[in-house]
């Protein structure tokens, strides 16, 4: 029977429908959610809430909820929830065409955070009253003790500030899942000292499960359904993208500054990324290891080889094919992989003591090295600046990359002045396309310019930045020289002629 993942036998009273949990939730409040990409998030009770919102909307009602989750929750939470016009503000990350649709109109206020903020920053009262918090876990231990699924995300936390708390068990996860995470009181008088015992990305320091005080519990509802997954797409320029990284670190352990297991790797979601993580697997580097945010299919194929020995991350962000390896294989690797709390996960100390590299995606940088990875010509949200600013600037070795073009050539994404900026230059040390690699370290800003003109731009603007560039250097006094009133030009001209490109 289903009740058998409910070891608590006290919470068996208290299961019921996701239909008769979505009415526990009252217009205005807040509820937060377990889970961080695609894992981990619950699934049933927030598509009743949207259904809901619709009745009470059709009948003249308000209703509008403010959301705070772990990071982006795919259409199962920010989707359904946008589409019925049932959130009024959100945090911390999103990455739904339909939530990013709405608060780019303004109909929907967004907080935009580094995600390892977001848990210390909401215990401290900075977002308000979080009211309702919806876990999704595989079982309730005999202790009361919460197994997550494929990430946490913040549970721990907005299951210690909410009042209520309804937890979704999603029985196709395996209850050999309990191992699996790494989770402990963070805002404990001993906590630096227990982050700082996090010395390898395979160290455990906690527990396996969360807990909440028994009287929250106002629901428990059951699913049964795989984890929302992705599909990866073999693109050229990704595989170009990934080729010139490796040949960067070999060059570099050639060189002497990287050993050859290379530091402990992190790397962001997508296509790049992933490709990144295959190519590794085919390069003569061994005994890998990752401390990131979040595992995709290249990184486990990478364990499944034995060319990664260890990882930690914040969750799963797989194909349908690698989730349900995980969840058959969960016995075996569990003892590899380790999820934690994203406020551990992403935390800058542990990034820094361990001299991660870091490997993120960029929308634009500029001919100085500033990255915007988060708005589109420096207004439109596009989605978060997510955890790539916490691994980025504590990294030993920073590295962002997008390709050189996008829209059919029509925008460049090397830029003369970046629309927005998220990571600023100093935490940017390399910068890589398909056209080339970058490396900004030890340079001024001038010979930086030229670098990534020269080795990231694509042909077809490379003239045109390099006569920026030389224009600027014509105007009198400065380091970083730029025309102010062209600086950004090309995102008007995009604005207006649909391309960057001069007619």
């Amino acid at each position: 029977m289903k009740t058998e993942r409910i070891g608590y036998h006290a919470f068996r009273d208290r299961v019921m429908t996701a239909d008769e949990a979505a009415r526990l939730v009252k217009n205005k409040e807040t509820i937060a959610t377990s889970g961080f990409g695609a894992g981990g998030t619950p699934k049933a009770v927030t598509r009743a809430i949207a259904a809901m919102a619709k009745e009470l909307h059709a009948q003249g009602e308000p209703f509008a909820l403010r959301l705070f989750t772990g990071a982006s929750t795919m259409t199962d939470v920010d989707g359904v929830l946008a589409d019925a016009d049932a959130v009024s503000f959100r945090l911390p990350y999103m990455s739904d065409p339909t939530m990013r649709k709405k608060i780019n109109t303004g109909s929907i206020a967004y907080v935009d955070t580094h995600l390892s903020r977001v848990a210390p920053w909401a215990r401290m009262g900075f977002f308000g009253k979080v009211d309702v918090a919806i876990v999704e876990a595989a079982l309730i231990r005999t202790d009361g003790g919460i197994i997550p699924t494929f990430a946490i995300g913040n549970a721990q936390t907005w299951l210690h500030l909410a009042d209520k708390v309804i937890i979704e068990i999603n029985t196709w996860h395996t209850p050999e899942i309990e191992g699996l995470h790494d989770i402990w009181n963070t805002s404990s008088s001993d906590a630096a000292a227990t982050l700082a015992q996090i010395s390898t990305p395979g160290m455990r320091v906690g527990q396996t499960a969360l807990h909440v005080d028994p009287d929250k519990i106002a629901a428990i509802v059951f699913t049964h359904e795989a984890e929302q997954s992705i599909s990866f797409r073999e693109e050229p320029d990704a595989a170009i993208i990934a080729g010139h990284i490796i040949d960067f670190l070999q060059n570099e352990v050639a060189r002497g500054r990287l050993p050859r297991t290379l530091p402990p790797l992190q790397s962001g979601v997508g296509n790049i990324a992933n490709a990144v993580m295959g190519g590794l697997a085919n390069a003569p580097f061994e005994n890998l290891t990752a401390y990131t945010e979040v595992i995709q299919d290249g990184m486990l194929d990478m364990l499944r080889s034995g060319k990664m020995t260890a990882i930690s991350g914040a969750a799963f962000y797989l194909s349908p094919a690698s989730a349900d390896f995980v969840n058959e294989h969960m016995h075996s690797l569990r003892d590899k992989i380790v999820l934690r709390p994203q406020e551990i996960s992403n935390n800058p100390s542990v990034v820094r003591s361990m001299n991660a590299i870091t490997m993120n995606a960029a929308i634009e940088v500029d001919i100085y090295g500033n990255v915007n990875s988060t708005r589109v010509a420096g207004s439109r949200v596009q989605n978060g600046i997510g955890g790539s600013g916490d691994f980025s600037r504590s990294a030993m070795l920073s590295i962002f990359m997008t390709p050189s073009i996008a829209k059919n050539r029509a925008i460049s994404s090397i830029v003369p002045m970046a629309s927005h900026v998220d990571h600023i230059n100093q935490d940017v040390q390399v910068v890589v396309t398909e056209q080339g690699v970058a490396d900004l370290r030890g340079l001024c800003a001038r010979d930086r310019a030229r670098q990534i003109i020269t080795h990231c731009a694509h042909p077809d603007y490379r003239p045109l930045l390099l006569d920026y560039m030389q224009r600027a250097e014509r105007q009198p006094g400065g380091d970083t020289p730029h025309i102010l009133s062209e600086a950004l030009s090309w995102h008007q001209r995009l604005l207006e002629t649909g391309t960057m490109m001069p007619r």
